[in-house]
């Protein structure tokens, strides 16, 4: 992984004692909150409910046990035992106060992490493939361009103030494991029948208020030139985009006025004007970064099959040890090794996506045993030992339970994404929280996830849309209505490669009512499905309709959910 040169470490260093003088004067009174409000949000720090939070930077996902190690620290002497790992593939701290900002930052300075650009409106943490470098569908290791990006837009004085904040996504494989279309941009890298890198550009993207899926409007770009025809993007962006309304301010709102077409020639004619400038990748450039994503010193191992990997489980334990192999585990590169997702989703007991100060130490020591060191946060809100020997899963899977990080519930539905929600949020309308865990323990049985397959579900506290619910299989969405928490449902949304936005079905529900609703929906799909037919492909075989009706079927509160909520399917 990429490892500081004396110029990263310096700017980080400065930057946090730059944000002391700020946090000290802020302190004093000598600034006023409305000038200390910019400065602490692009060093990752909101003010939420009950405490302040941080929102601490993992580029593209990828980090180490020793920087593991460090927010496990500071889980434990500035928060209250845990961290959270969110949709973005960072970690954020949701209960640290003012006074300790700085002395977290310079904890996380010294093992190369910082919180730079996690919040306002400015390019944010650039997200990417949790398997990237091992996934076997893998055109290219996106994890240099990750990097040049990183660094290209880390402080960048154009695009610190932009109408809104910015949001990139990179992919380098088969399968999109990025949500690719739903970024502001998202990269598409490739190579050609040459071996030249190159690059589809898809802009104006997004969740939210206005979910849209992205448009491509370049194809085959040099990687090279990544840098100038970002600026002009960003550029047009930046002097078209809405700054009158927050809530059109997003850059798909503008590529939707314009037109995918328009707006793509309108960077095109910035472009030319900039695409031989100085502000490019070099050869040189890519060497000194892509040095550091070599491969690990893997053994010469024999593959193992499926059968012979549970044959090295003792007999009691093989039929649980399939089932995680068959989730939890995903194939290699090389020959040999596979790649595990450490579950952050116990039934029930922590929110989805929350790990311990014990979880964490114990999963890092786990890293330097079984992976070489290195994880991966995922933005399902879970964590990938990516480079395990297949001989040693069974080993794994026997300390990873003893962590409660190995329930193989991965794709399956009570593998939940959700925001903290209104339980930390300022800006949610209605709790994530409670009504994930209502609905995993209302869906406990393995045997019966295992039956169901593959489904997501999402939820949202607010509109912001912070936990995918637009493109889970079923989406929740927490909604206001006279200061009641009430409860959408949409269908029909999807990642991957079949990226799809889901529908709203109807009128709110309250929160007691949701568990009684995703019931009468999964009962409909089992009813209804043929063969071996996923969730999505049953809905969308059958339309919305059958799964509407069930989910309305005997709701106590239907009546008055339709007359207070009767715009929500507009």
């Amino acid at each position: 992984m990429y490892k500081y040169d004396h110029i990263d470490q310096t700017l980080v260093d400065q930057r946090v004692a730059q944000f002391r003088d700020q946090v000290a004067r802020r302190l004093d009174g000598t600034l006023a909150e409305e000038e200390f409000r910019p400065l602490r949000l692009q060093n990752g720090l909101y003010h939420q409910r009950h405490a302040y939070m941080l929102r601490v930077a993992i580029p593209y996902g990828l980090f180490n046990s020793k920087q593991l190690r460090t927010m496990a620290l500071i889980s434990e002497k500035y928060d209250r035992g845990y961290g959270h790992f969110t949709t973005r593939q960072n970690i954020q701290y949701n209960w640290v106060t003012l006074e300790d900002t700085p002395d977290i930052l310079a904890e996380l300075a010294t093992v190369e992490m910082h919180a730079i650009q996690t919040s306002g409106n400015c390019i944010r943490n650039i997200t990417s493939d949790a398997f990237a470098g091992v996934a076997g569908d893998e055109y290219v290791d996106p994890r240099p361009i990750c990097e040049l990006l990183r660094q290209w837009s880390t402080l960048h004085p154009e695009f610190a103030h932009l109408p809104r904040k910015f949001k990139f996504a990179i992919n380098g494989a088969k399968e999109d494991r990025t949500i690719l279309l739903c970024h502001d941009v998202g990269i598409e890298l490739k190579k050609n029948a040459q071996g030249e890198l190159l690059a589809d550009i898809y802009a104006g993207g997004g969740m939210g208020r206005t979910p849209i899926l992205g448009s491509l409007i370049k194809t085959g770009l040099p990687w090279q030139l990544l840098p100038s025809y970002l600026t002009a993007l960003l550029r047009v962006y930046n002097r078209f985009g809405r700054r009158d309304n927050l809530y059109k301010a997003r850059i798909k709102i503008l590529v939707k006025a314009l037109s995918p077409e328009e707006f793509a020639r309108q960077v095109e004619g910035e472009w030319l004007h900039i695409k031989e400038g100085d502000d490019n990748f070099t050869q040189a450039e890519w060497d000194r970064v892509a040095k550091h994503f070599t491969k690990p010193a893997y053994k010469d191992l024999p593959a193992l099959t499926t059968d012979q990997v549970i044959a090295g489980a003792s007999q009691a334990d093989q039929a649980a040890f399939a089932r995680w192999l068959g989730r939890n585990v995903k194939p290699h590169q090389v020959p040999g090794y596979a790649s595990v997702i450490l579950s952050l989703k116990p039934h029930g007991s922590v929110a989805p996506g929350d790990a311990t100060t014990a979880q964490m130490y114990a999963i890092a020591d786990l890293s330097d045993q079984y992976s070489f060191g290195e994880l991966r946060a995922t933005h399902e809100q879970n964590l990938v030992l990516a480079d395990v020997e297949q001989a040693k899963l069974y080993e794994l899977w026997q300390e990873a339970k003893k962590q409660k990080v190995a329930l193989p519930n991965v794709g399956l539905l009570t593998d939940i994404i959700a925001c903290p929600g209104g339980d930390f949020c300022s800006l949610a309308n209605a709790k994530s929280l409670p009504i994930a865990k209502a609905i995993q323990e209302r869906f406990d049985d393995l045997d019966y996830l295992f039956d169901l397959g593959d489904i997501s579900l999402n939820i949202s506290g607010c509109i912001n849309s912070c936990g995918h619910h637009h493109v889970g299989n079923i989406g929740v969405l927490g909604v206001d209505k006279d200061g009641e928490e009430w409860y959408q449902i949409t269908l029909g949304g999807e990642q991957g490669n079949d990226a799809a936005i889901g529908k709203v079905i109807g009128p709110s529900f309250y929160a007691d009512e949701i568990p009684d609703v995703i019931t009468n929906i999964i009962n409909t799909y089992v009813q209804d499905r043929k063969d071996d037919e996923s969730f999505i492909q049953a809905y969308r075989r059958l339309g919305v309709t059958p799964f509407k009706e069930a989910a309305y079927k005997n709701a106590k509160k239907k009546e008055k959910a339709a007359q207070v909520s009767g715009e929500d399917a507009s």
